[in-house]
């Protein structure tokens, strides 16, 4: 009773002590080294993820593991240390951070075209010599936040650059100076698409010139090693001496998952990515890659859903993401996709066990968690002898538990890093975790404690209101206060209660006014409780994710489109061909071709379609597009011919869609108009649905884009240090590069050793007539000049794009065989249009000139069947040469005619059923089919919207329950869609 007395005065003195942190005593080990044995006993010890020893006994010395197995022999003068109903993990390795290392500054102010060093790389941004610990600075606080979560071990790395240098291998010892915490201070190489921001360097731009620039460096670091450079490069020579080390790049979303294995698959490098939680969208292109992923668990949030006007505005895709994130690393798992797990990308590290238990949830086995987080990270870093097992030899790094790591209800004690002790809670401290409830003067009060082994915490409910509580727990006695009910009044009743055996607390409370009452609460449920007591209505909703279509946006497909033997019954065919247009005719396909065209057609496997009224076309091709592209321009030099489109194709625009509702099968996405010699272009066909790579044609002809006018002399850029910035110098540009790429041919030519230049390779493609220019262009003088300058090389112009003075050279045009690809009516948006007019496209026609209409815009490219038409009304085109003008044509101008353009027997199926006149505009496309699988069906259309409609109800509901149930939500911010044009400078990356 003395005790308990002497508690109450301490508790009366002030209320703050309920508020102090209590730090209980140790196991009695000792924290600081202890060169003797130290064993660990009756525990169950996970050795490793497959190997589980019950009622064992680990047994280490200097930091290291000397024994492990149920029959340990223990030497004299060992510290035992009993783990009776607990379990030892080894500690976790996180391979993807930060830690210790500042946030580089951002330096330099305005673009900069060469580099600010000398003796190191042409380009700033690749910095392999960087080694971290030079700015290394052990964070003992961040390190005790990263205890918590599990992990002894991490490697770190400067963020900045798109080679990054060196990352050190750090354990997180607390009570050791560096030289024992650095397990290995070059263990890692890190790359990403990402510039410094220490370099204002302007090349490169965009994500397609990180990936030229990779590239060329690779090449660059080959032709050094072989030692044909003279002057010494450090960074080429870091680059080279790193090459053994494990290659982390940064890529952060499935699609640069895909795009940074490409560039090292072009030279034989395997990197280890780190991933966006996106990668279940592409399971079989990720597998593919044969890369081992470093996955974020960083999961989205539910939003908040209840404004309808906001909830209106949220894309289907964030709304699956919501629910599928989780399944990420489930999915992986099941599809043999090795992955380490990291708390890189989460605002806060205290949420990675929070989605950690979200993943386990969702279907993630705990074996596979345990891999992700020890034995996978260890085996990358080379390090399975020293780190993520606790076989003998390895770091005694471990973890303490009360039971099952990856159970909600288990407390993590300790974590022991080299032979260190760590604690986070103490174990010997009863855990009083739960619900209660008492009676104190006739009020009913619901009491919740959860971190009773570290840091309690009170929550106290009663009739629908909460109270504020502090509270404070040592030595099996619980303190805590609370103000009372009377709201009037600010007014205290305090507890001091006893703890039986962790299910009971039983003592006395000293009311406002002095007065005592024996207090009692009784423990009603634990989280094990409430876990068992969860609804399967509550489980489903825990597990439930959205399917995932192809691609994982509306209107995407559940099955990708197969291709089918299709027979069109009594159409109106437009051929394009010699035949004409054809009344009351049928059309079959099968096998991805035009099988054939005819009267009284048959085909006992074809699935037949009456399109009687209806006009059936080939493919619209959009000679001029930028949709489908995570970036257009790459402006950091004059030159990009190094970089391609290729490498940036967006396969989730919905713009591809858009197009196909519109008849559009084949598009040329080219390179802006930034510079004069631009990026080579990706020719696609429009197969939504598929991978990126699989949208680019067989054999795809090769095409560069070419620029002239305002946007390559800056005429409205807001510095112009960048040359050129005259017409008279892009000119230049042009003569400086053709020249330098002739010398480049010869000396390739001569036999002798020479250094592969990717910029050069394909400008010599141009000379030698292996790849076509499409140049953007409006004014008659440098139309003029660019054939010149082309005849100079003797090489042809294949097509001018825009090209809005065409009518004033188009005799010239036809005489050097260049094509014109041009607006239908726009005129006068820049000075440079002043001078255009709708009879271009008639004009360069009825001249000779093979004359297509193309879009440079995502909006109108839907509708180039209406852009035809205006040239029946603009110059008399007849309607069969107008339609030519959006499908045959443009073929021609692409060299794909004998594949598409037309329909004929033996080309590619790529057709269009319209339901009404193709050039009319209450014409539509009913189905639009590329190689025999139909990509777009109105009728499917209209079922899509509906499902689409249903989905996007199912998700909201879903979204207000977990905001009743008490979870945390983010707002919706509305986002816009940026159409990319000529001049678009969207980084990609």
């Amino acid at each position: 009773m003395i005790k308990f007395y002497l508690r109450l005065l301490i508790l009366s003195c002030s209320f703050s002590l309920f508020a102090q942190d209590y730090f209980p005593s140790n196991s009695g080990v000792k924290s600081d080294n202890n060169s003797n044995y130290t064993a660990f006993t009756n525990a169950t010890i996970h050795v490793s993820p497959s190997e589980v020893i019950k009622n064992g006994t680990l047994l280490i010395k200097d930091g290291k593991v000397v024994n492990v197995g149920k029959s340990v022999k223990i030497p004299a003068n060992t510290t035992k240390v009993d783990l009776s109903g607990k379990s030892i993990y080894p500690s976790f390795i996180d391979m993807y951070t930060t830690f210790g290392v500042k946030k580089p500054e951002r330096g330099g102010n305005g673009p900069r075209y060469a580099a600010s060093r000398s003796g190191f790389y042409w380009n700033d941004h690749i910095m392999p010599e960087q080694d971290v610990m030079a700015s290394f600075k052990y964070d003992a606080k961040d390190a005790s936040e990263l205890h918590k979560l599990g992990f002894g071990a991490v490697t770190t790395h400067m963020p900045d650059g798109i080679v990054r240098g060196t990352g050190a291998l750090i354990a997180l010892n607390n009570d050791a100076d560096n030289a024992l915490r650095v397990v290995d201070g070059e263990v890692s190489q890190h790359l990403s698409f990402s510039k410094s921001v220490r370099s204002n360097q302007s090349y490169p731009s965009s994500i397609m010139g990180s990936m030229a620039l990779l590239r060329q460096m690779y090449d660059d670091a080959k032709w050094y090693a072989a030692g044909n450079i003279n002057t010494r490069d450090l960074s080429l020579e870091a680059l080279n001496e790193n090459r053994n080390l494990v290659q982390i790049f940064e890529a952060g979303s499935r699609a640069n998952v895909l795009r940074a294995d490409k560039v090292g698959d072009s030279h034989n490098i395997q990197y280890t990515i780190v991933g966006g939680g996106d990668e279940y969208e592409r399971l079989d292109e990720i597998k593919a890659t044969n890369a081992t992923i470093i996955l974020p668990i960083d999961f989205r949030m539910a939003y908040d859903v209840e404004d309808p006007f906001l909830a209106s505005t949220l894309s289907l895709s964030d709304m699956r993401a919501w629910s599928q994130e989780p399944h990420n690393p489930r999915l992986l798992a099941e599809n043999s996709v090795r992955f380490a797990l990291t708390t890189h990308g989460l605002k806060s590290k205290k949420t990675f066990k929070a989605n950690l238990m979200k993943a386990i949830e969702s279907g993630l086995s705990k074996e596979k968690a345990l891999e992700a987080l020890t034995t996978v990270p260890a085996a990358l870093l080379g390090k399975s002898n020293e780190l993520g097992t606790l076989k003998i030899g390895a770091y005694a790094n471990f973890l303490i538990t009360s039971g099952d790591i990856f159970d909600k209800k288990t407390k993590l004690y300790e974590n022991w890093v080299q032979g260190m002790q760590h604690v986070i809670s103490n174990m010997n401290i009863k855990d009083i975790d739960g619900e209660y409830t008492f009676k104190l003067a006739g009020q009913d009060y619901d009491l919740t404690i959860s971190g009773s082994t570290s840091k309690p915490k009170g929550k106290l409910e009663s009739d629908n209101k909460s109270y504020d509580t502090k509270m404070n727990y040592a030595d099996d006695w619980v303190n805590f206060t609370f103000k009372t009910a009377d709201s009037t009044k600010t007014e205290y009743i305090r507890v001091a209660a006893n703890v039986a055996n962790g299910n009971t607390l039983s003592g006395t409370a000293i009311m406002p006014n002095g007065s005592e009452y024996s207090f009692f609460a009784n423990k009603t449920s634990s989280d094990s409780d409430k876990k068992d007591n969860k609804s399967k209505e509550e489980e489903t909703d825990d597990a439930f994710m959205s399917p995932i279509t192809y691609p994982n946006l509306a209107y995407g497909f559940l099955e990708k489109p197969k291709s089918e033997t299709l027979l069109f019954k009594n159409a109106t065919v437009w051929t394009n061909e010699a035949e004409g247009i054809l009344e009351n005719t049928d059309v079959l396909i099968k096998n991805g071709k035009i099988a054939k065209i005819g009267k009284d057609l048959s085909d006992r496997s074809a699935k037949v379609i009456d399109a009687t009224g209806k006009h059936i076309t080939a493919g619209i091709i959009d000679e001029h597009s930028h949709i489908a592209a995570a970036s257009i321009n790459e402006g950091g030099h004059n030159s990009s011919a190094e970089v391609t489109i290729e490498d940036v194709i967006d396969d989730e625009d919905i713009d591809i869609y858009r197009n196909l509702a519109g008849g559009v099968t084949s598009i040329q996405i080219l390179h802006g108009s930034a510079n004069p010699i631009g990026g080579r272009s990706a020719i696609i066909k429009l197969k939504w649905g598929e991978a990126a790579d699989d949208y680019i044609y067989d054999n795809s002809p090769k095409f560069i884009k070419f620029a002239l006018g305002e946007n390559v002399k800056q005429s409205r850029a807001n510095r112009n240090e960048r040359f050129p910035q005259s017409r008279m110098g892009v000119e230049q540009v042009f003569i400086d590069y053709f020249s330098r790429a002739k010398a480049y041919d010869e000396a390739k030519k001569s036999g002798k050793p020479y250094r592969k230049d990717t910029e050069m390779e394909v400008l010599v493609e141009i000379l030698n007539g292996e790849r076509f220019i499409s140049c953007h262009s409006y004014v008659q003088s440098e139309i003029n000049m660019l054939m010149k300058v082309a005849e100079q090389f003797n090489f042809r112009i294949n097509t001018f794009t825009h090209i809005l003075e065409g009518y004033k050279v188009a005799n010239k045009m036809k005489e050097h065989g260049v094509g014109g690809s041009t607006f239908s009516d726009w005129w006068a948006y820049k000075y440079e249009v002043n001078d255009a007019i709708p009879y271009n496209a008639a004009i360069m026609h009825n001249a000779g000139v093979t004359v297509a209409i193309n879009s440079d815009d995502a909006e109108m490219s839907r509708r180039l069947n209406q852009e035809a038409a205006k040239s029946v009304k603009y110059g008399g085109v007849s309607e069969e040469e107008a339609l030519k003008f959006v499908t045959l044509n443009p073929a021609k101008l692409l060299h794909l005619d004998d594949r598409v353009g037309s329909l004929k027997v033996g080309k590619d199926a790529d057709v269009v059923l319209w339901s009404d006149h193709p050039l009319s505009i209450y014409a539509k496309a009913e189905k639009t089919i590329i190689e025999g699988k139909t990509y777009f069906d109105l009728e499917k259309d209209k079922q899509m919207r509906a499902a689409i409609q249903k989905e996007k109800s199912d998700l909201i509901n879903r979204m207000l329950k977990a905001k009743n149930k008490g979870l945390k939500t983010q707002p919706i911010k509305k986002k816009e869609k940026e159409l990319l044009h000529c001049h678009s400078t969207q980084s990609g990356i």
